[in-house]
């Protein structure tokens, strides 16, 4: 069977606790035949440490060797980065988000269109269990009317790599978490266009001195992205969607949620149920599943790298991934103009 020859751009956390052991899974029908960072100290670490031959610290070099890469750098570098790979007839996996902006996330969708190379981004929830059989629940929900989404943590503002700069990510909780479970909804609502939005951001908490935080220690002066975000979405067929999200928030415990609720029933994601009245009752349905966070980083890992050998279709179109970023630009926007803003 033909392998793929994969490239690893960025060799931090994610690429090693996610892509790394999903690529070694799978590895009747993937290589992961070179790596790059920037820190080449670090790229050669993680290259001893899973036997990879091939180490760089200039993507652009590793392009000859492979066939697609995977993009695991600070979202500053996304676009940049998988436009010289697709130009370069290179297949991509990008971690989330897409790009900075809008406009970044066109130019990559251009890119793929051009040089008919699959681009695909990491939004692996699309995989967890409890989402997959949502998908499959939806036609019992009939028409969709209000969809609630909160990807909502008390105190886990990262301490660690860029997460906090601005500059480097474009954002805070909003374009690190929440994109995750704004793209299953979108997902489950199945091509429904947003038309408008109303956002609000927040920081006070994370900028407050002497905070409480699980996951390790940050400059409380120097942090300039959100911590907290609000929204309202309005979709072109009058349904709506509430939608929250968190790193730090006065909360009883962190919450995963997403629930529709719909003409014909209605469903909530995490634990999965289902809602109906039927034979002069209400009932509620509901399904043991694990959600194993693994097990979802190696489907996406294998629905990508088929799509690339032409077996299989991406489950995560890049015109959808595009949608999200269009979001998020959309609540960034209306928190600075403190206006709704329009999606054309």
């Amino acid at each position: 069977m033909t392998k793929l020859r994969m490239g690893i751009i960025g060799v931090g956390g994610i690429a090693e606790s996610r892509h790394f052991p999903a690529y070694l899974h799978l590895n009747k029908i993937v290589e992961v035949t070179a790596v790059c960072d920037v820190n080449s100290v670090r790229a050669k670490e993680v290259a001893n440490k899973f036997e990879i031959e091939h180490v760089y610290d200039d993507y652009h070099a590793m392009f000859s060797i492979v066939d697609a890469v995977t993009i695991c750098t600070p979202n500053k570098f996304h676009a940049e980065i998988a436009i010289a790979a697709l130009d370069a007839g290179l297949h991509v996996l990008c971690e989330k988000p897409m790009a900075m902006t809008t406009a970044e996330a066109e130019l990559m969708l251009e890119a793929s269109k051009r040089n008919g190379k699959k681009l695909s981004i990491a939004y692996h929830y699309r995989f967890v269990e409890s989402v997959q059989l949502a998908k499959k629940t939806m036609n019992e929900v009939g028409d969709p009317l209000v969809t609630r989404v909160q990807a909502m943590r008390r105190r886990k503002v990262p301490g660690w790599g860029v997460f906090t700069n601005q500059q480097m990510q474009g954002g805070g909780s909003l374009i690190d978490w929440g994109c995750h479970l704004l793209d299953a909804a979108l997902w489950l609502l199945d091509k429904r266009k947003p038309v408008e939005v109303i956002g609000q951001t927040y920081n006070r908490l994370s900028k407050t001195p002497n905070q409480i935080n699980e996951w390790g220690a940050f400059d409380h002066d120097t942090f300039d992205v959100d911590d907290h975000v609000a929204a309202y979405i309005r979709f072109e067929d009058h349904s709506t969607m509430l939608f929250e999200c968190s790193w730090a928030a006065n909360i009883k415990e962190d919450m995963t949620q997403i629930s529709i609720s719909g003409v014909d029933g209605g469903l909530q994601v995490f634990p999965f149920e289902s809602y109906k009245s039927k034979h002069g009752a209400f009932t509620t349905s509901s399904a043991y599943v694990q959600d194993d966070q693994h097990q979802a980083g190696i489907l996406q890992a294998k629905n990508f790298i088929e799509s690339c050998l032409g077996h299989a279709d991406l489950v995560n179109k890049p015109e959808e991934s595009l949608q999200v970023t269009q979001l998020i630009d959309a609540i960034y926007e209306s928190n600075i103009s403190g206006r709704s803003v329009r999606i054309p």
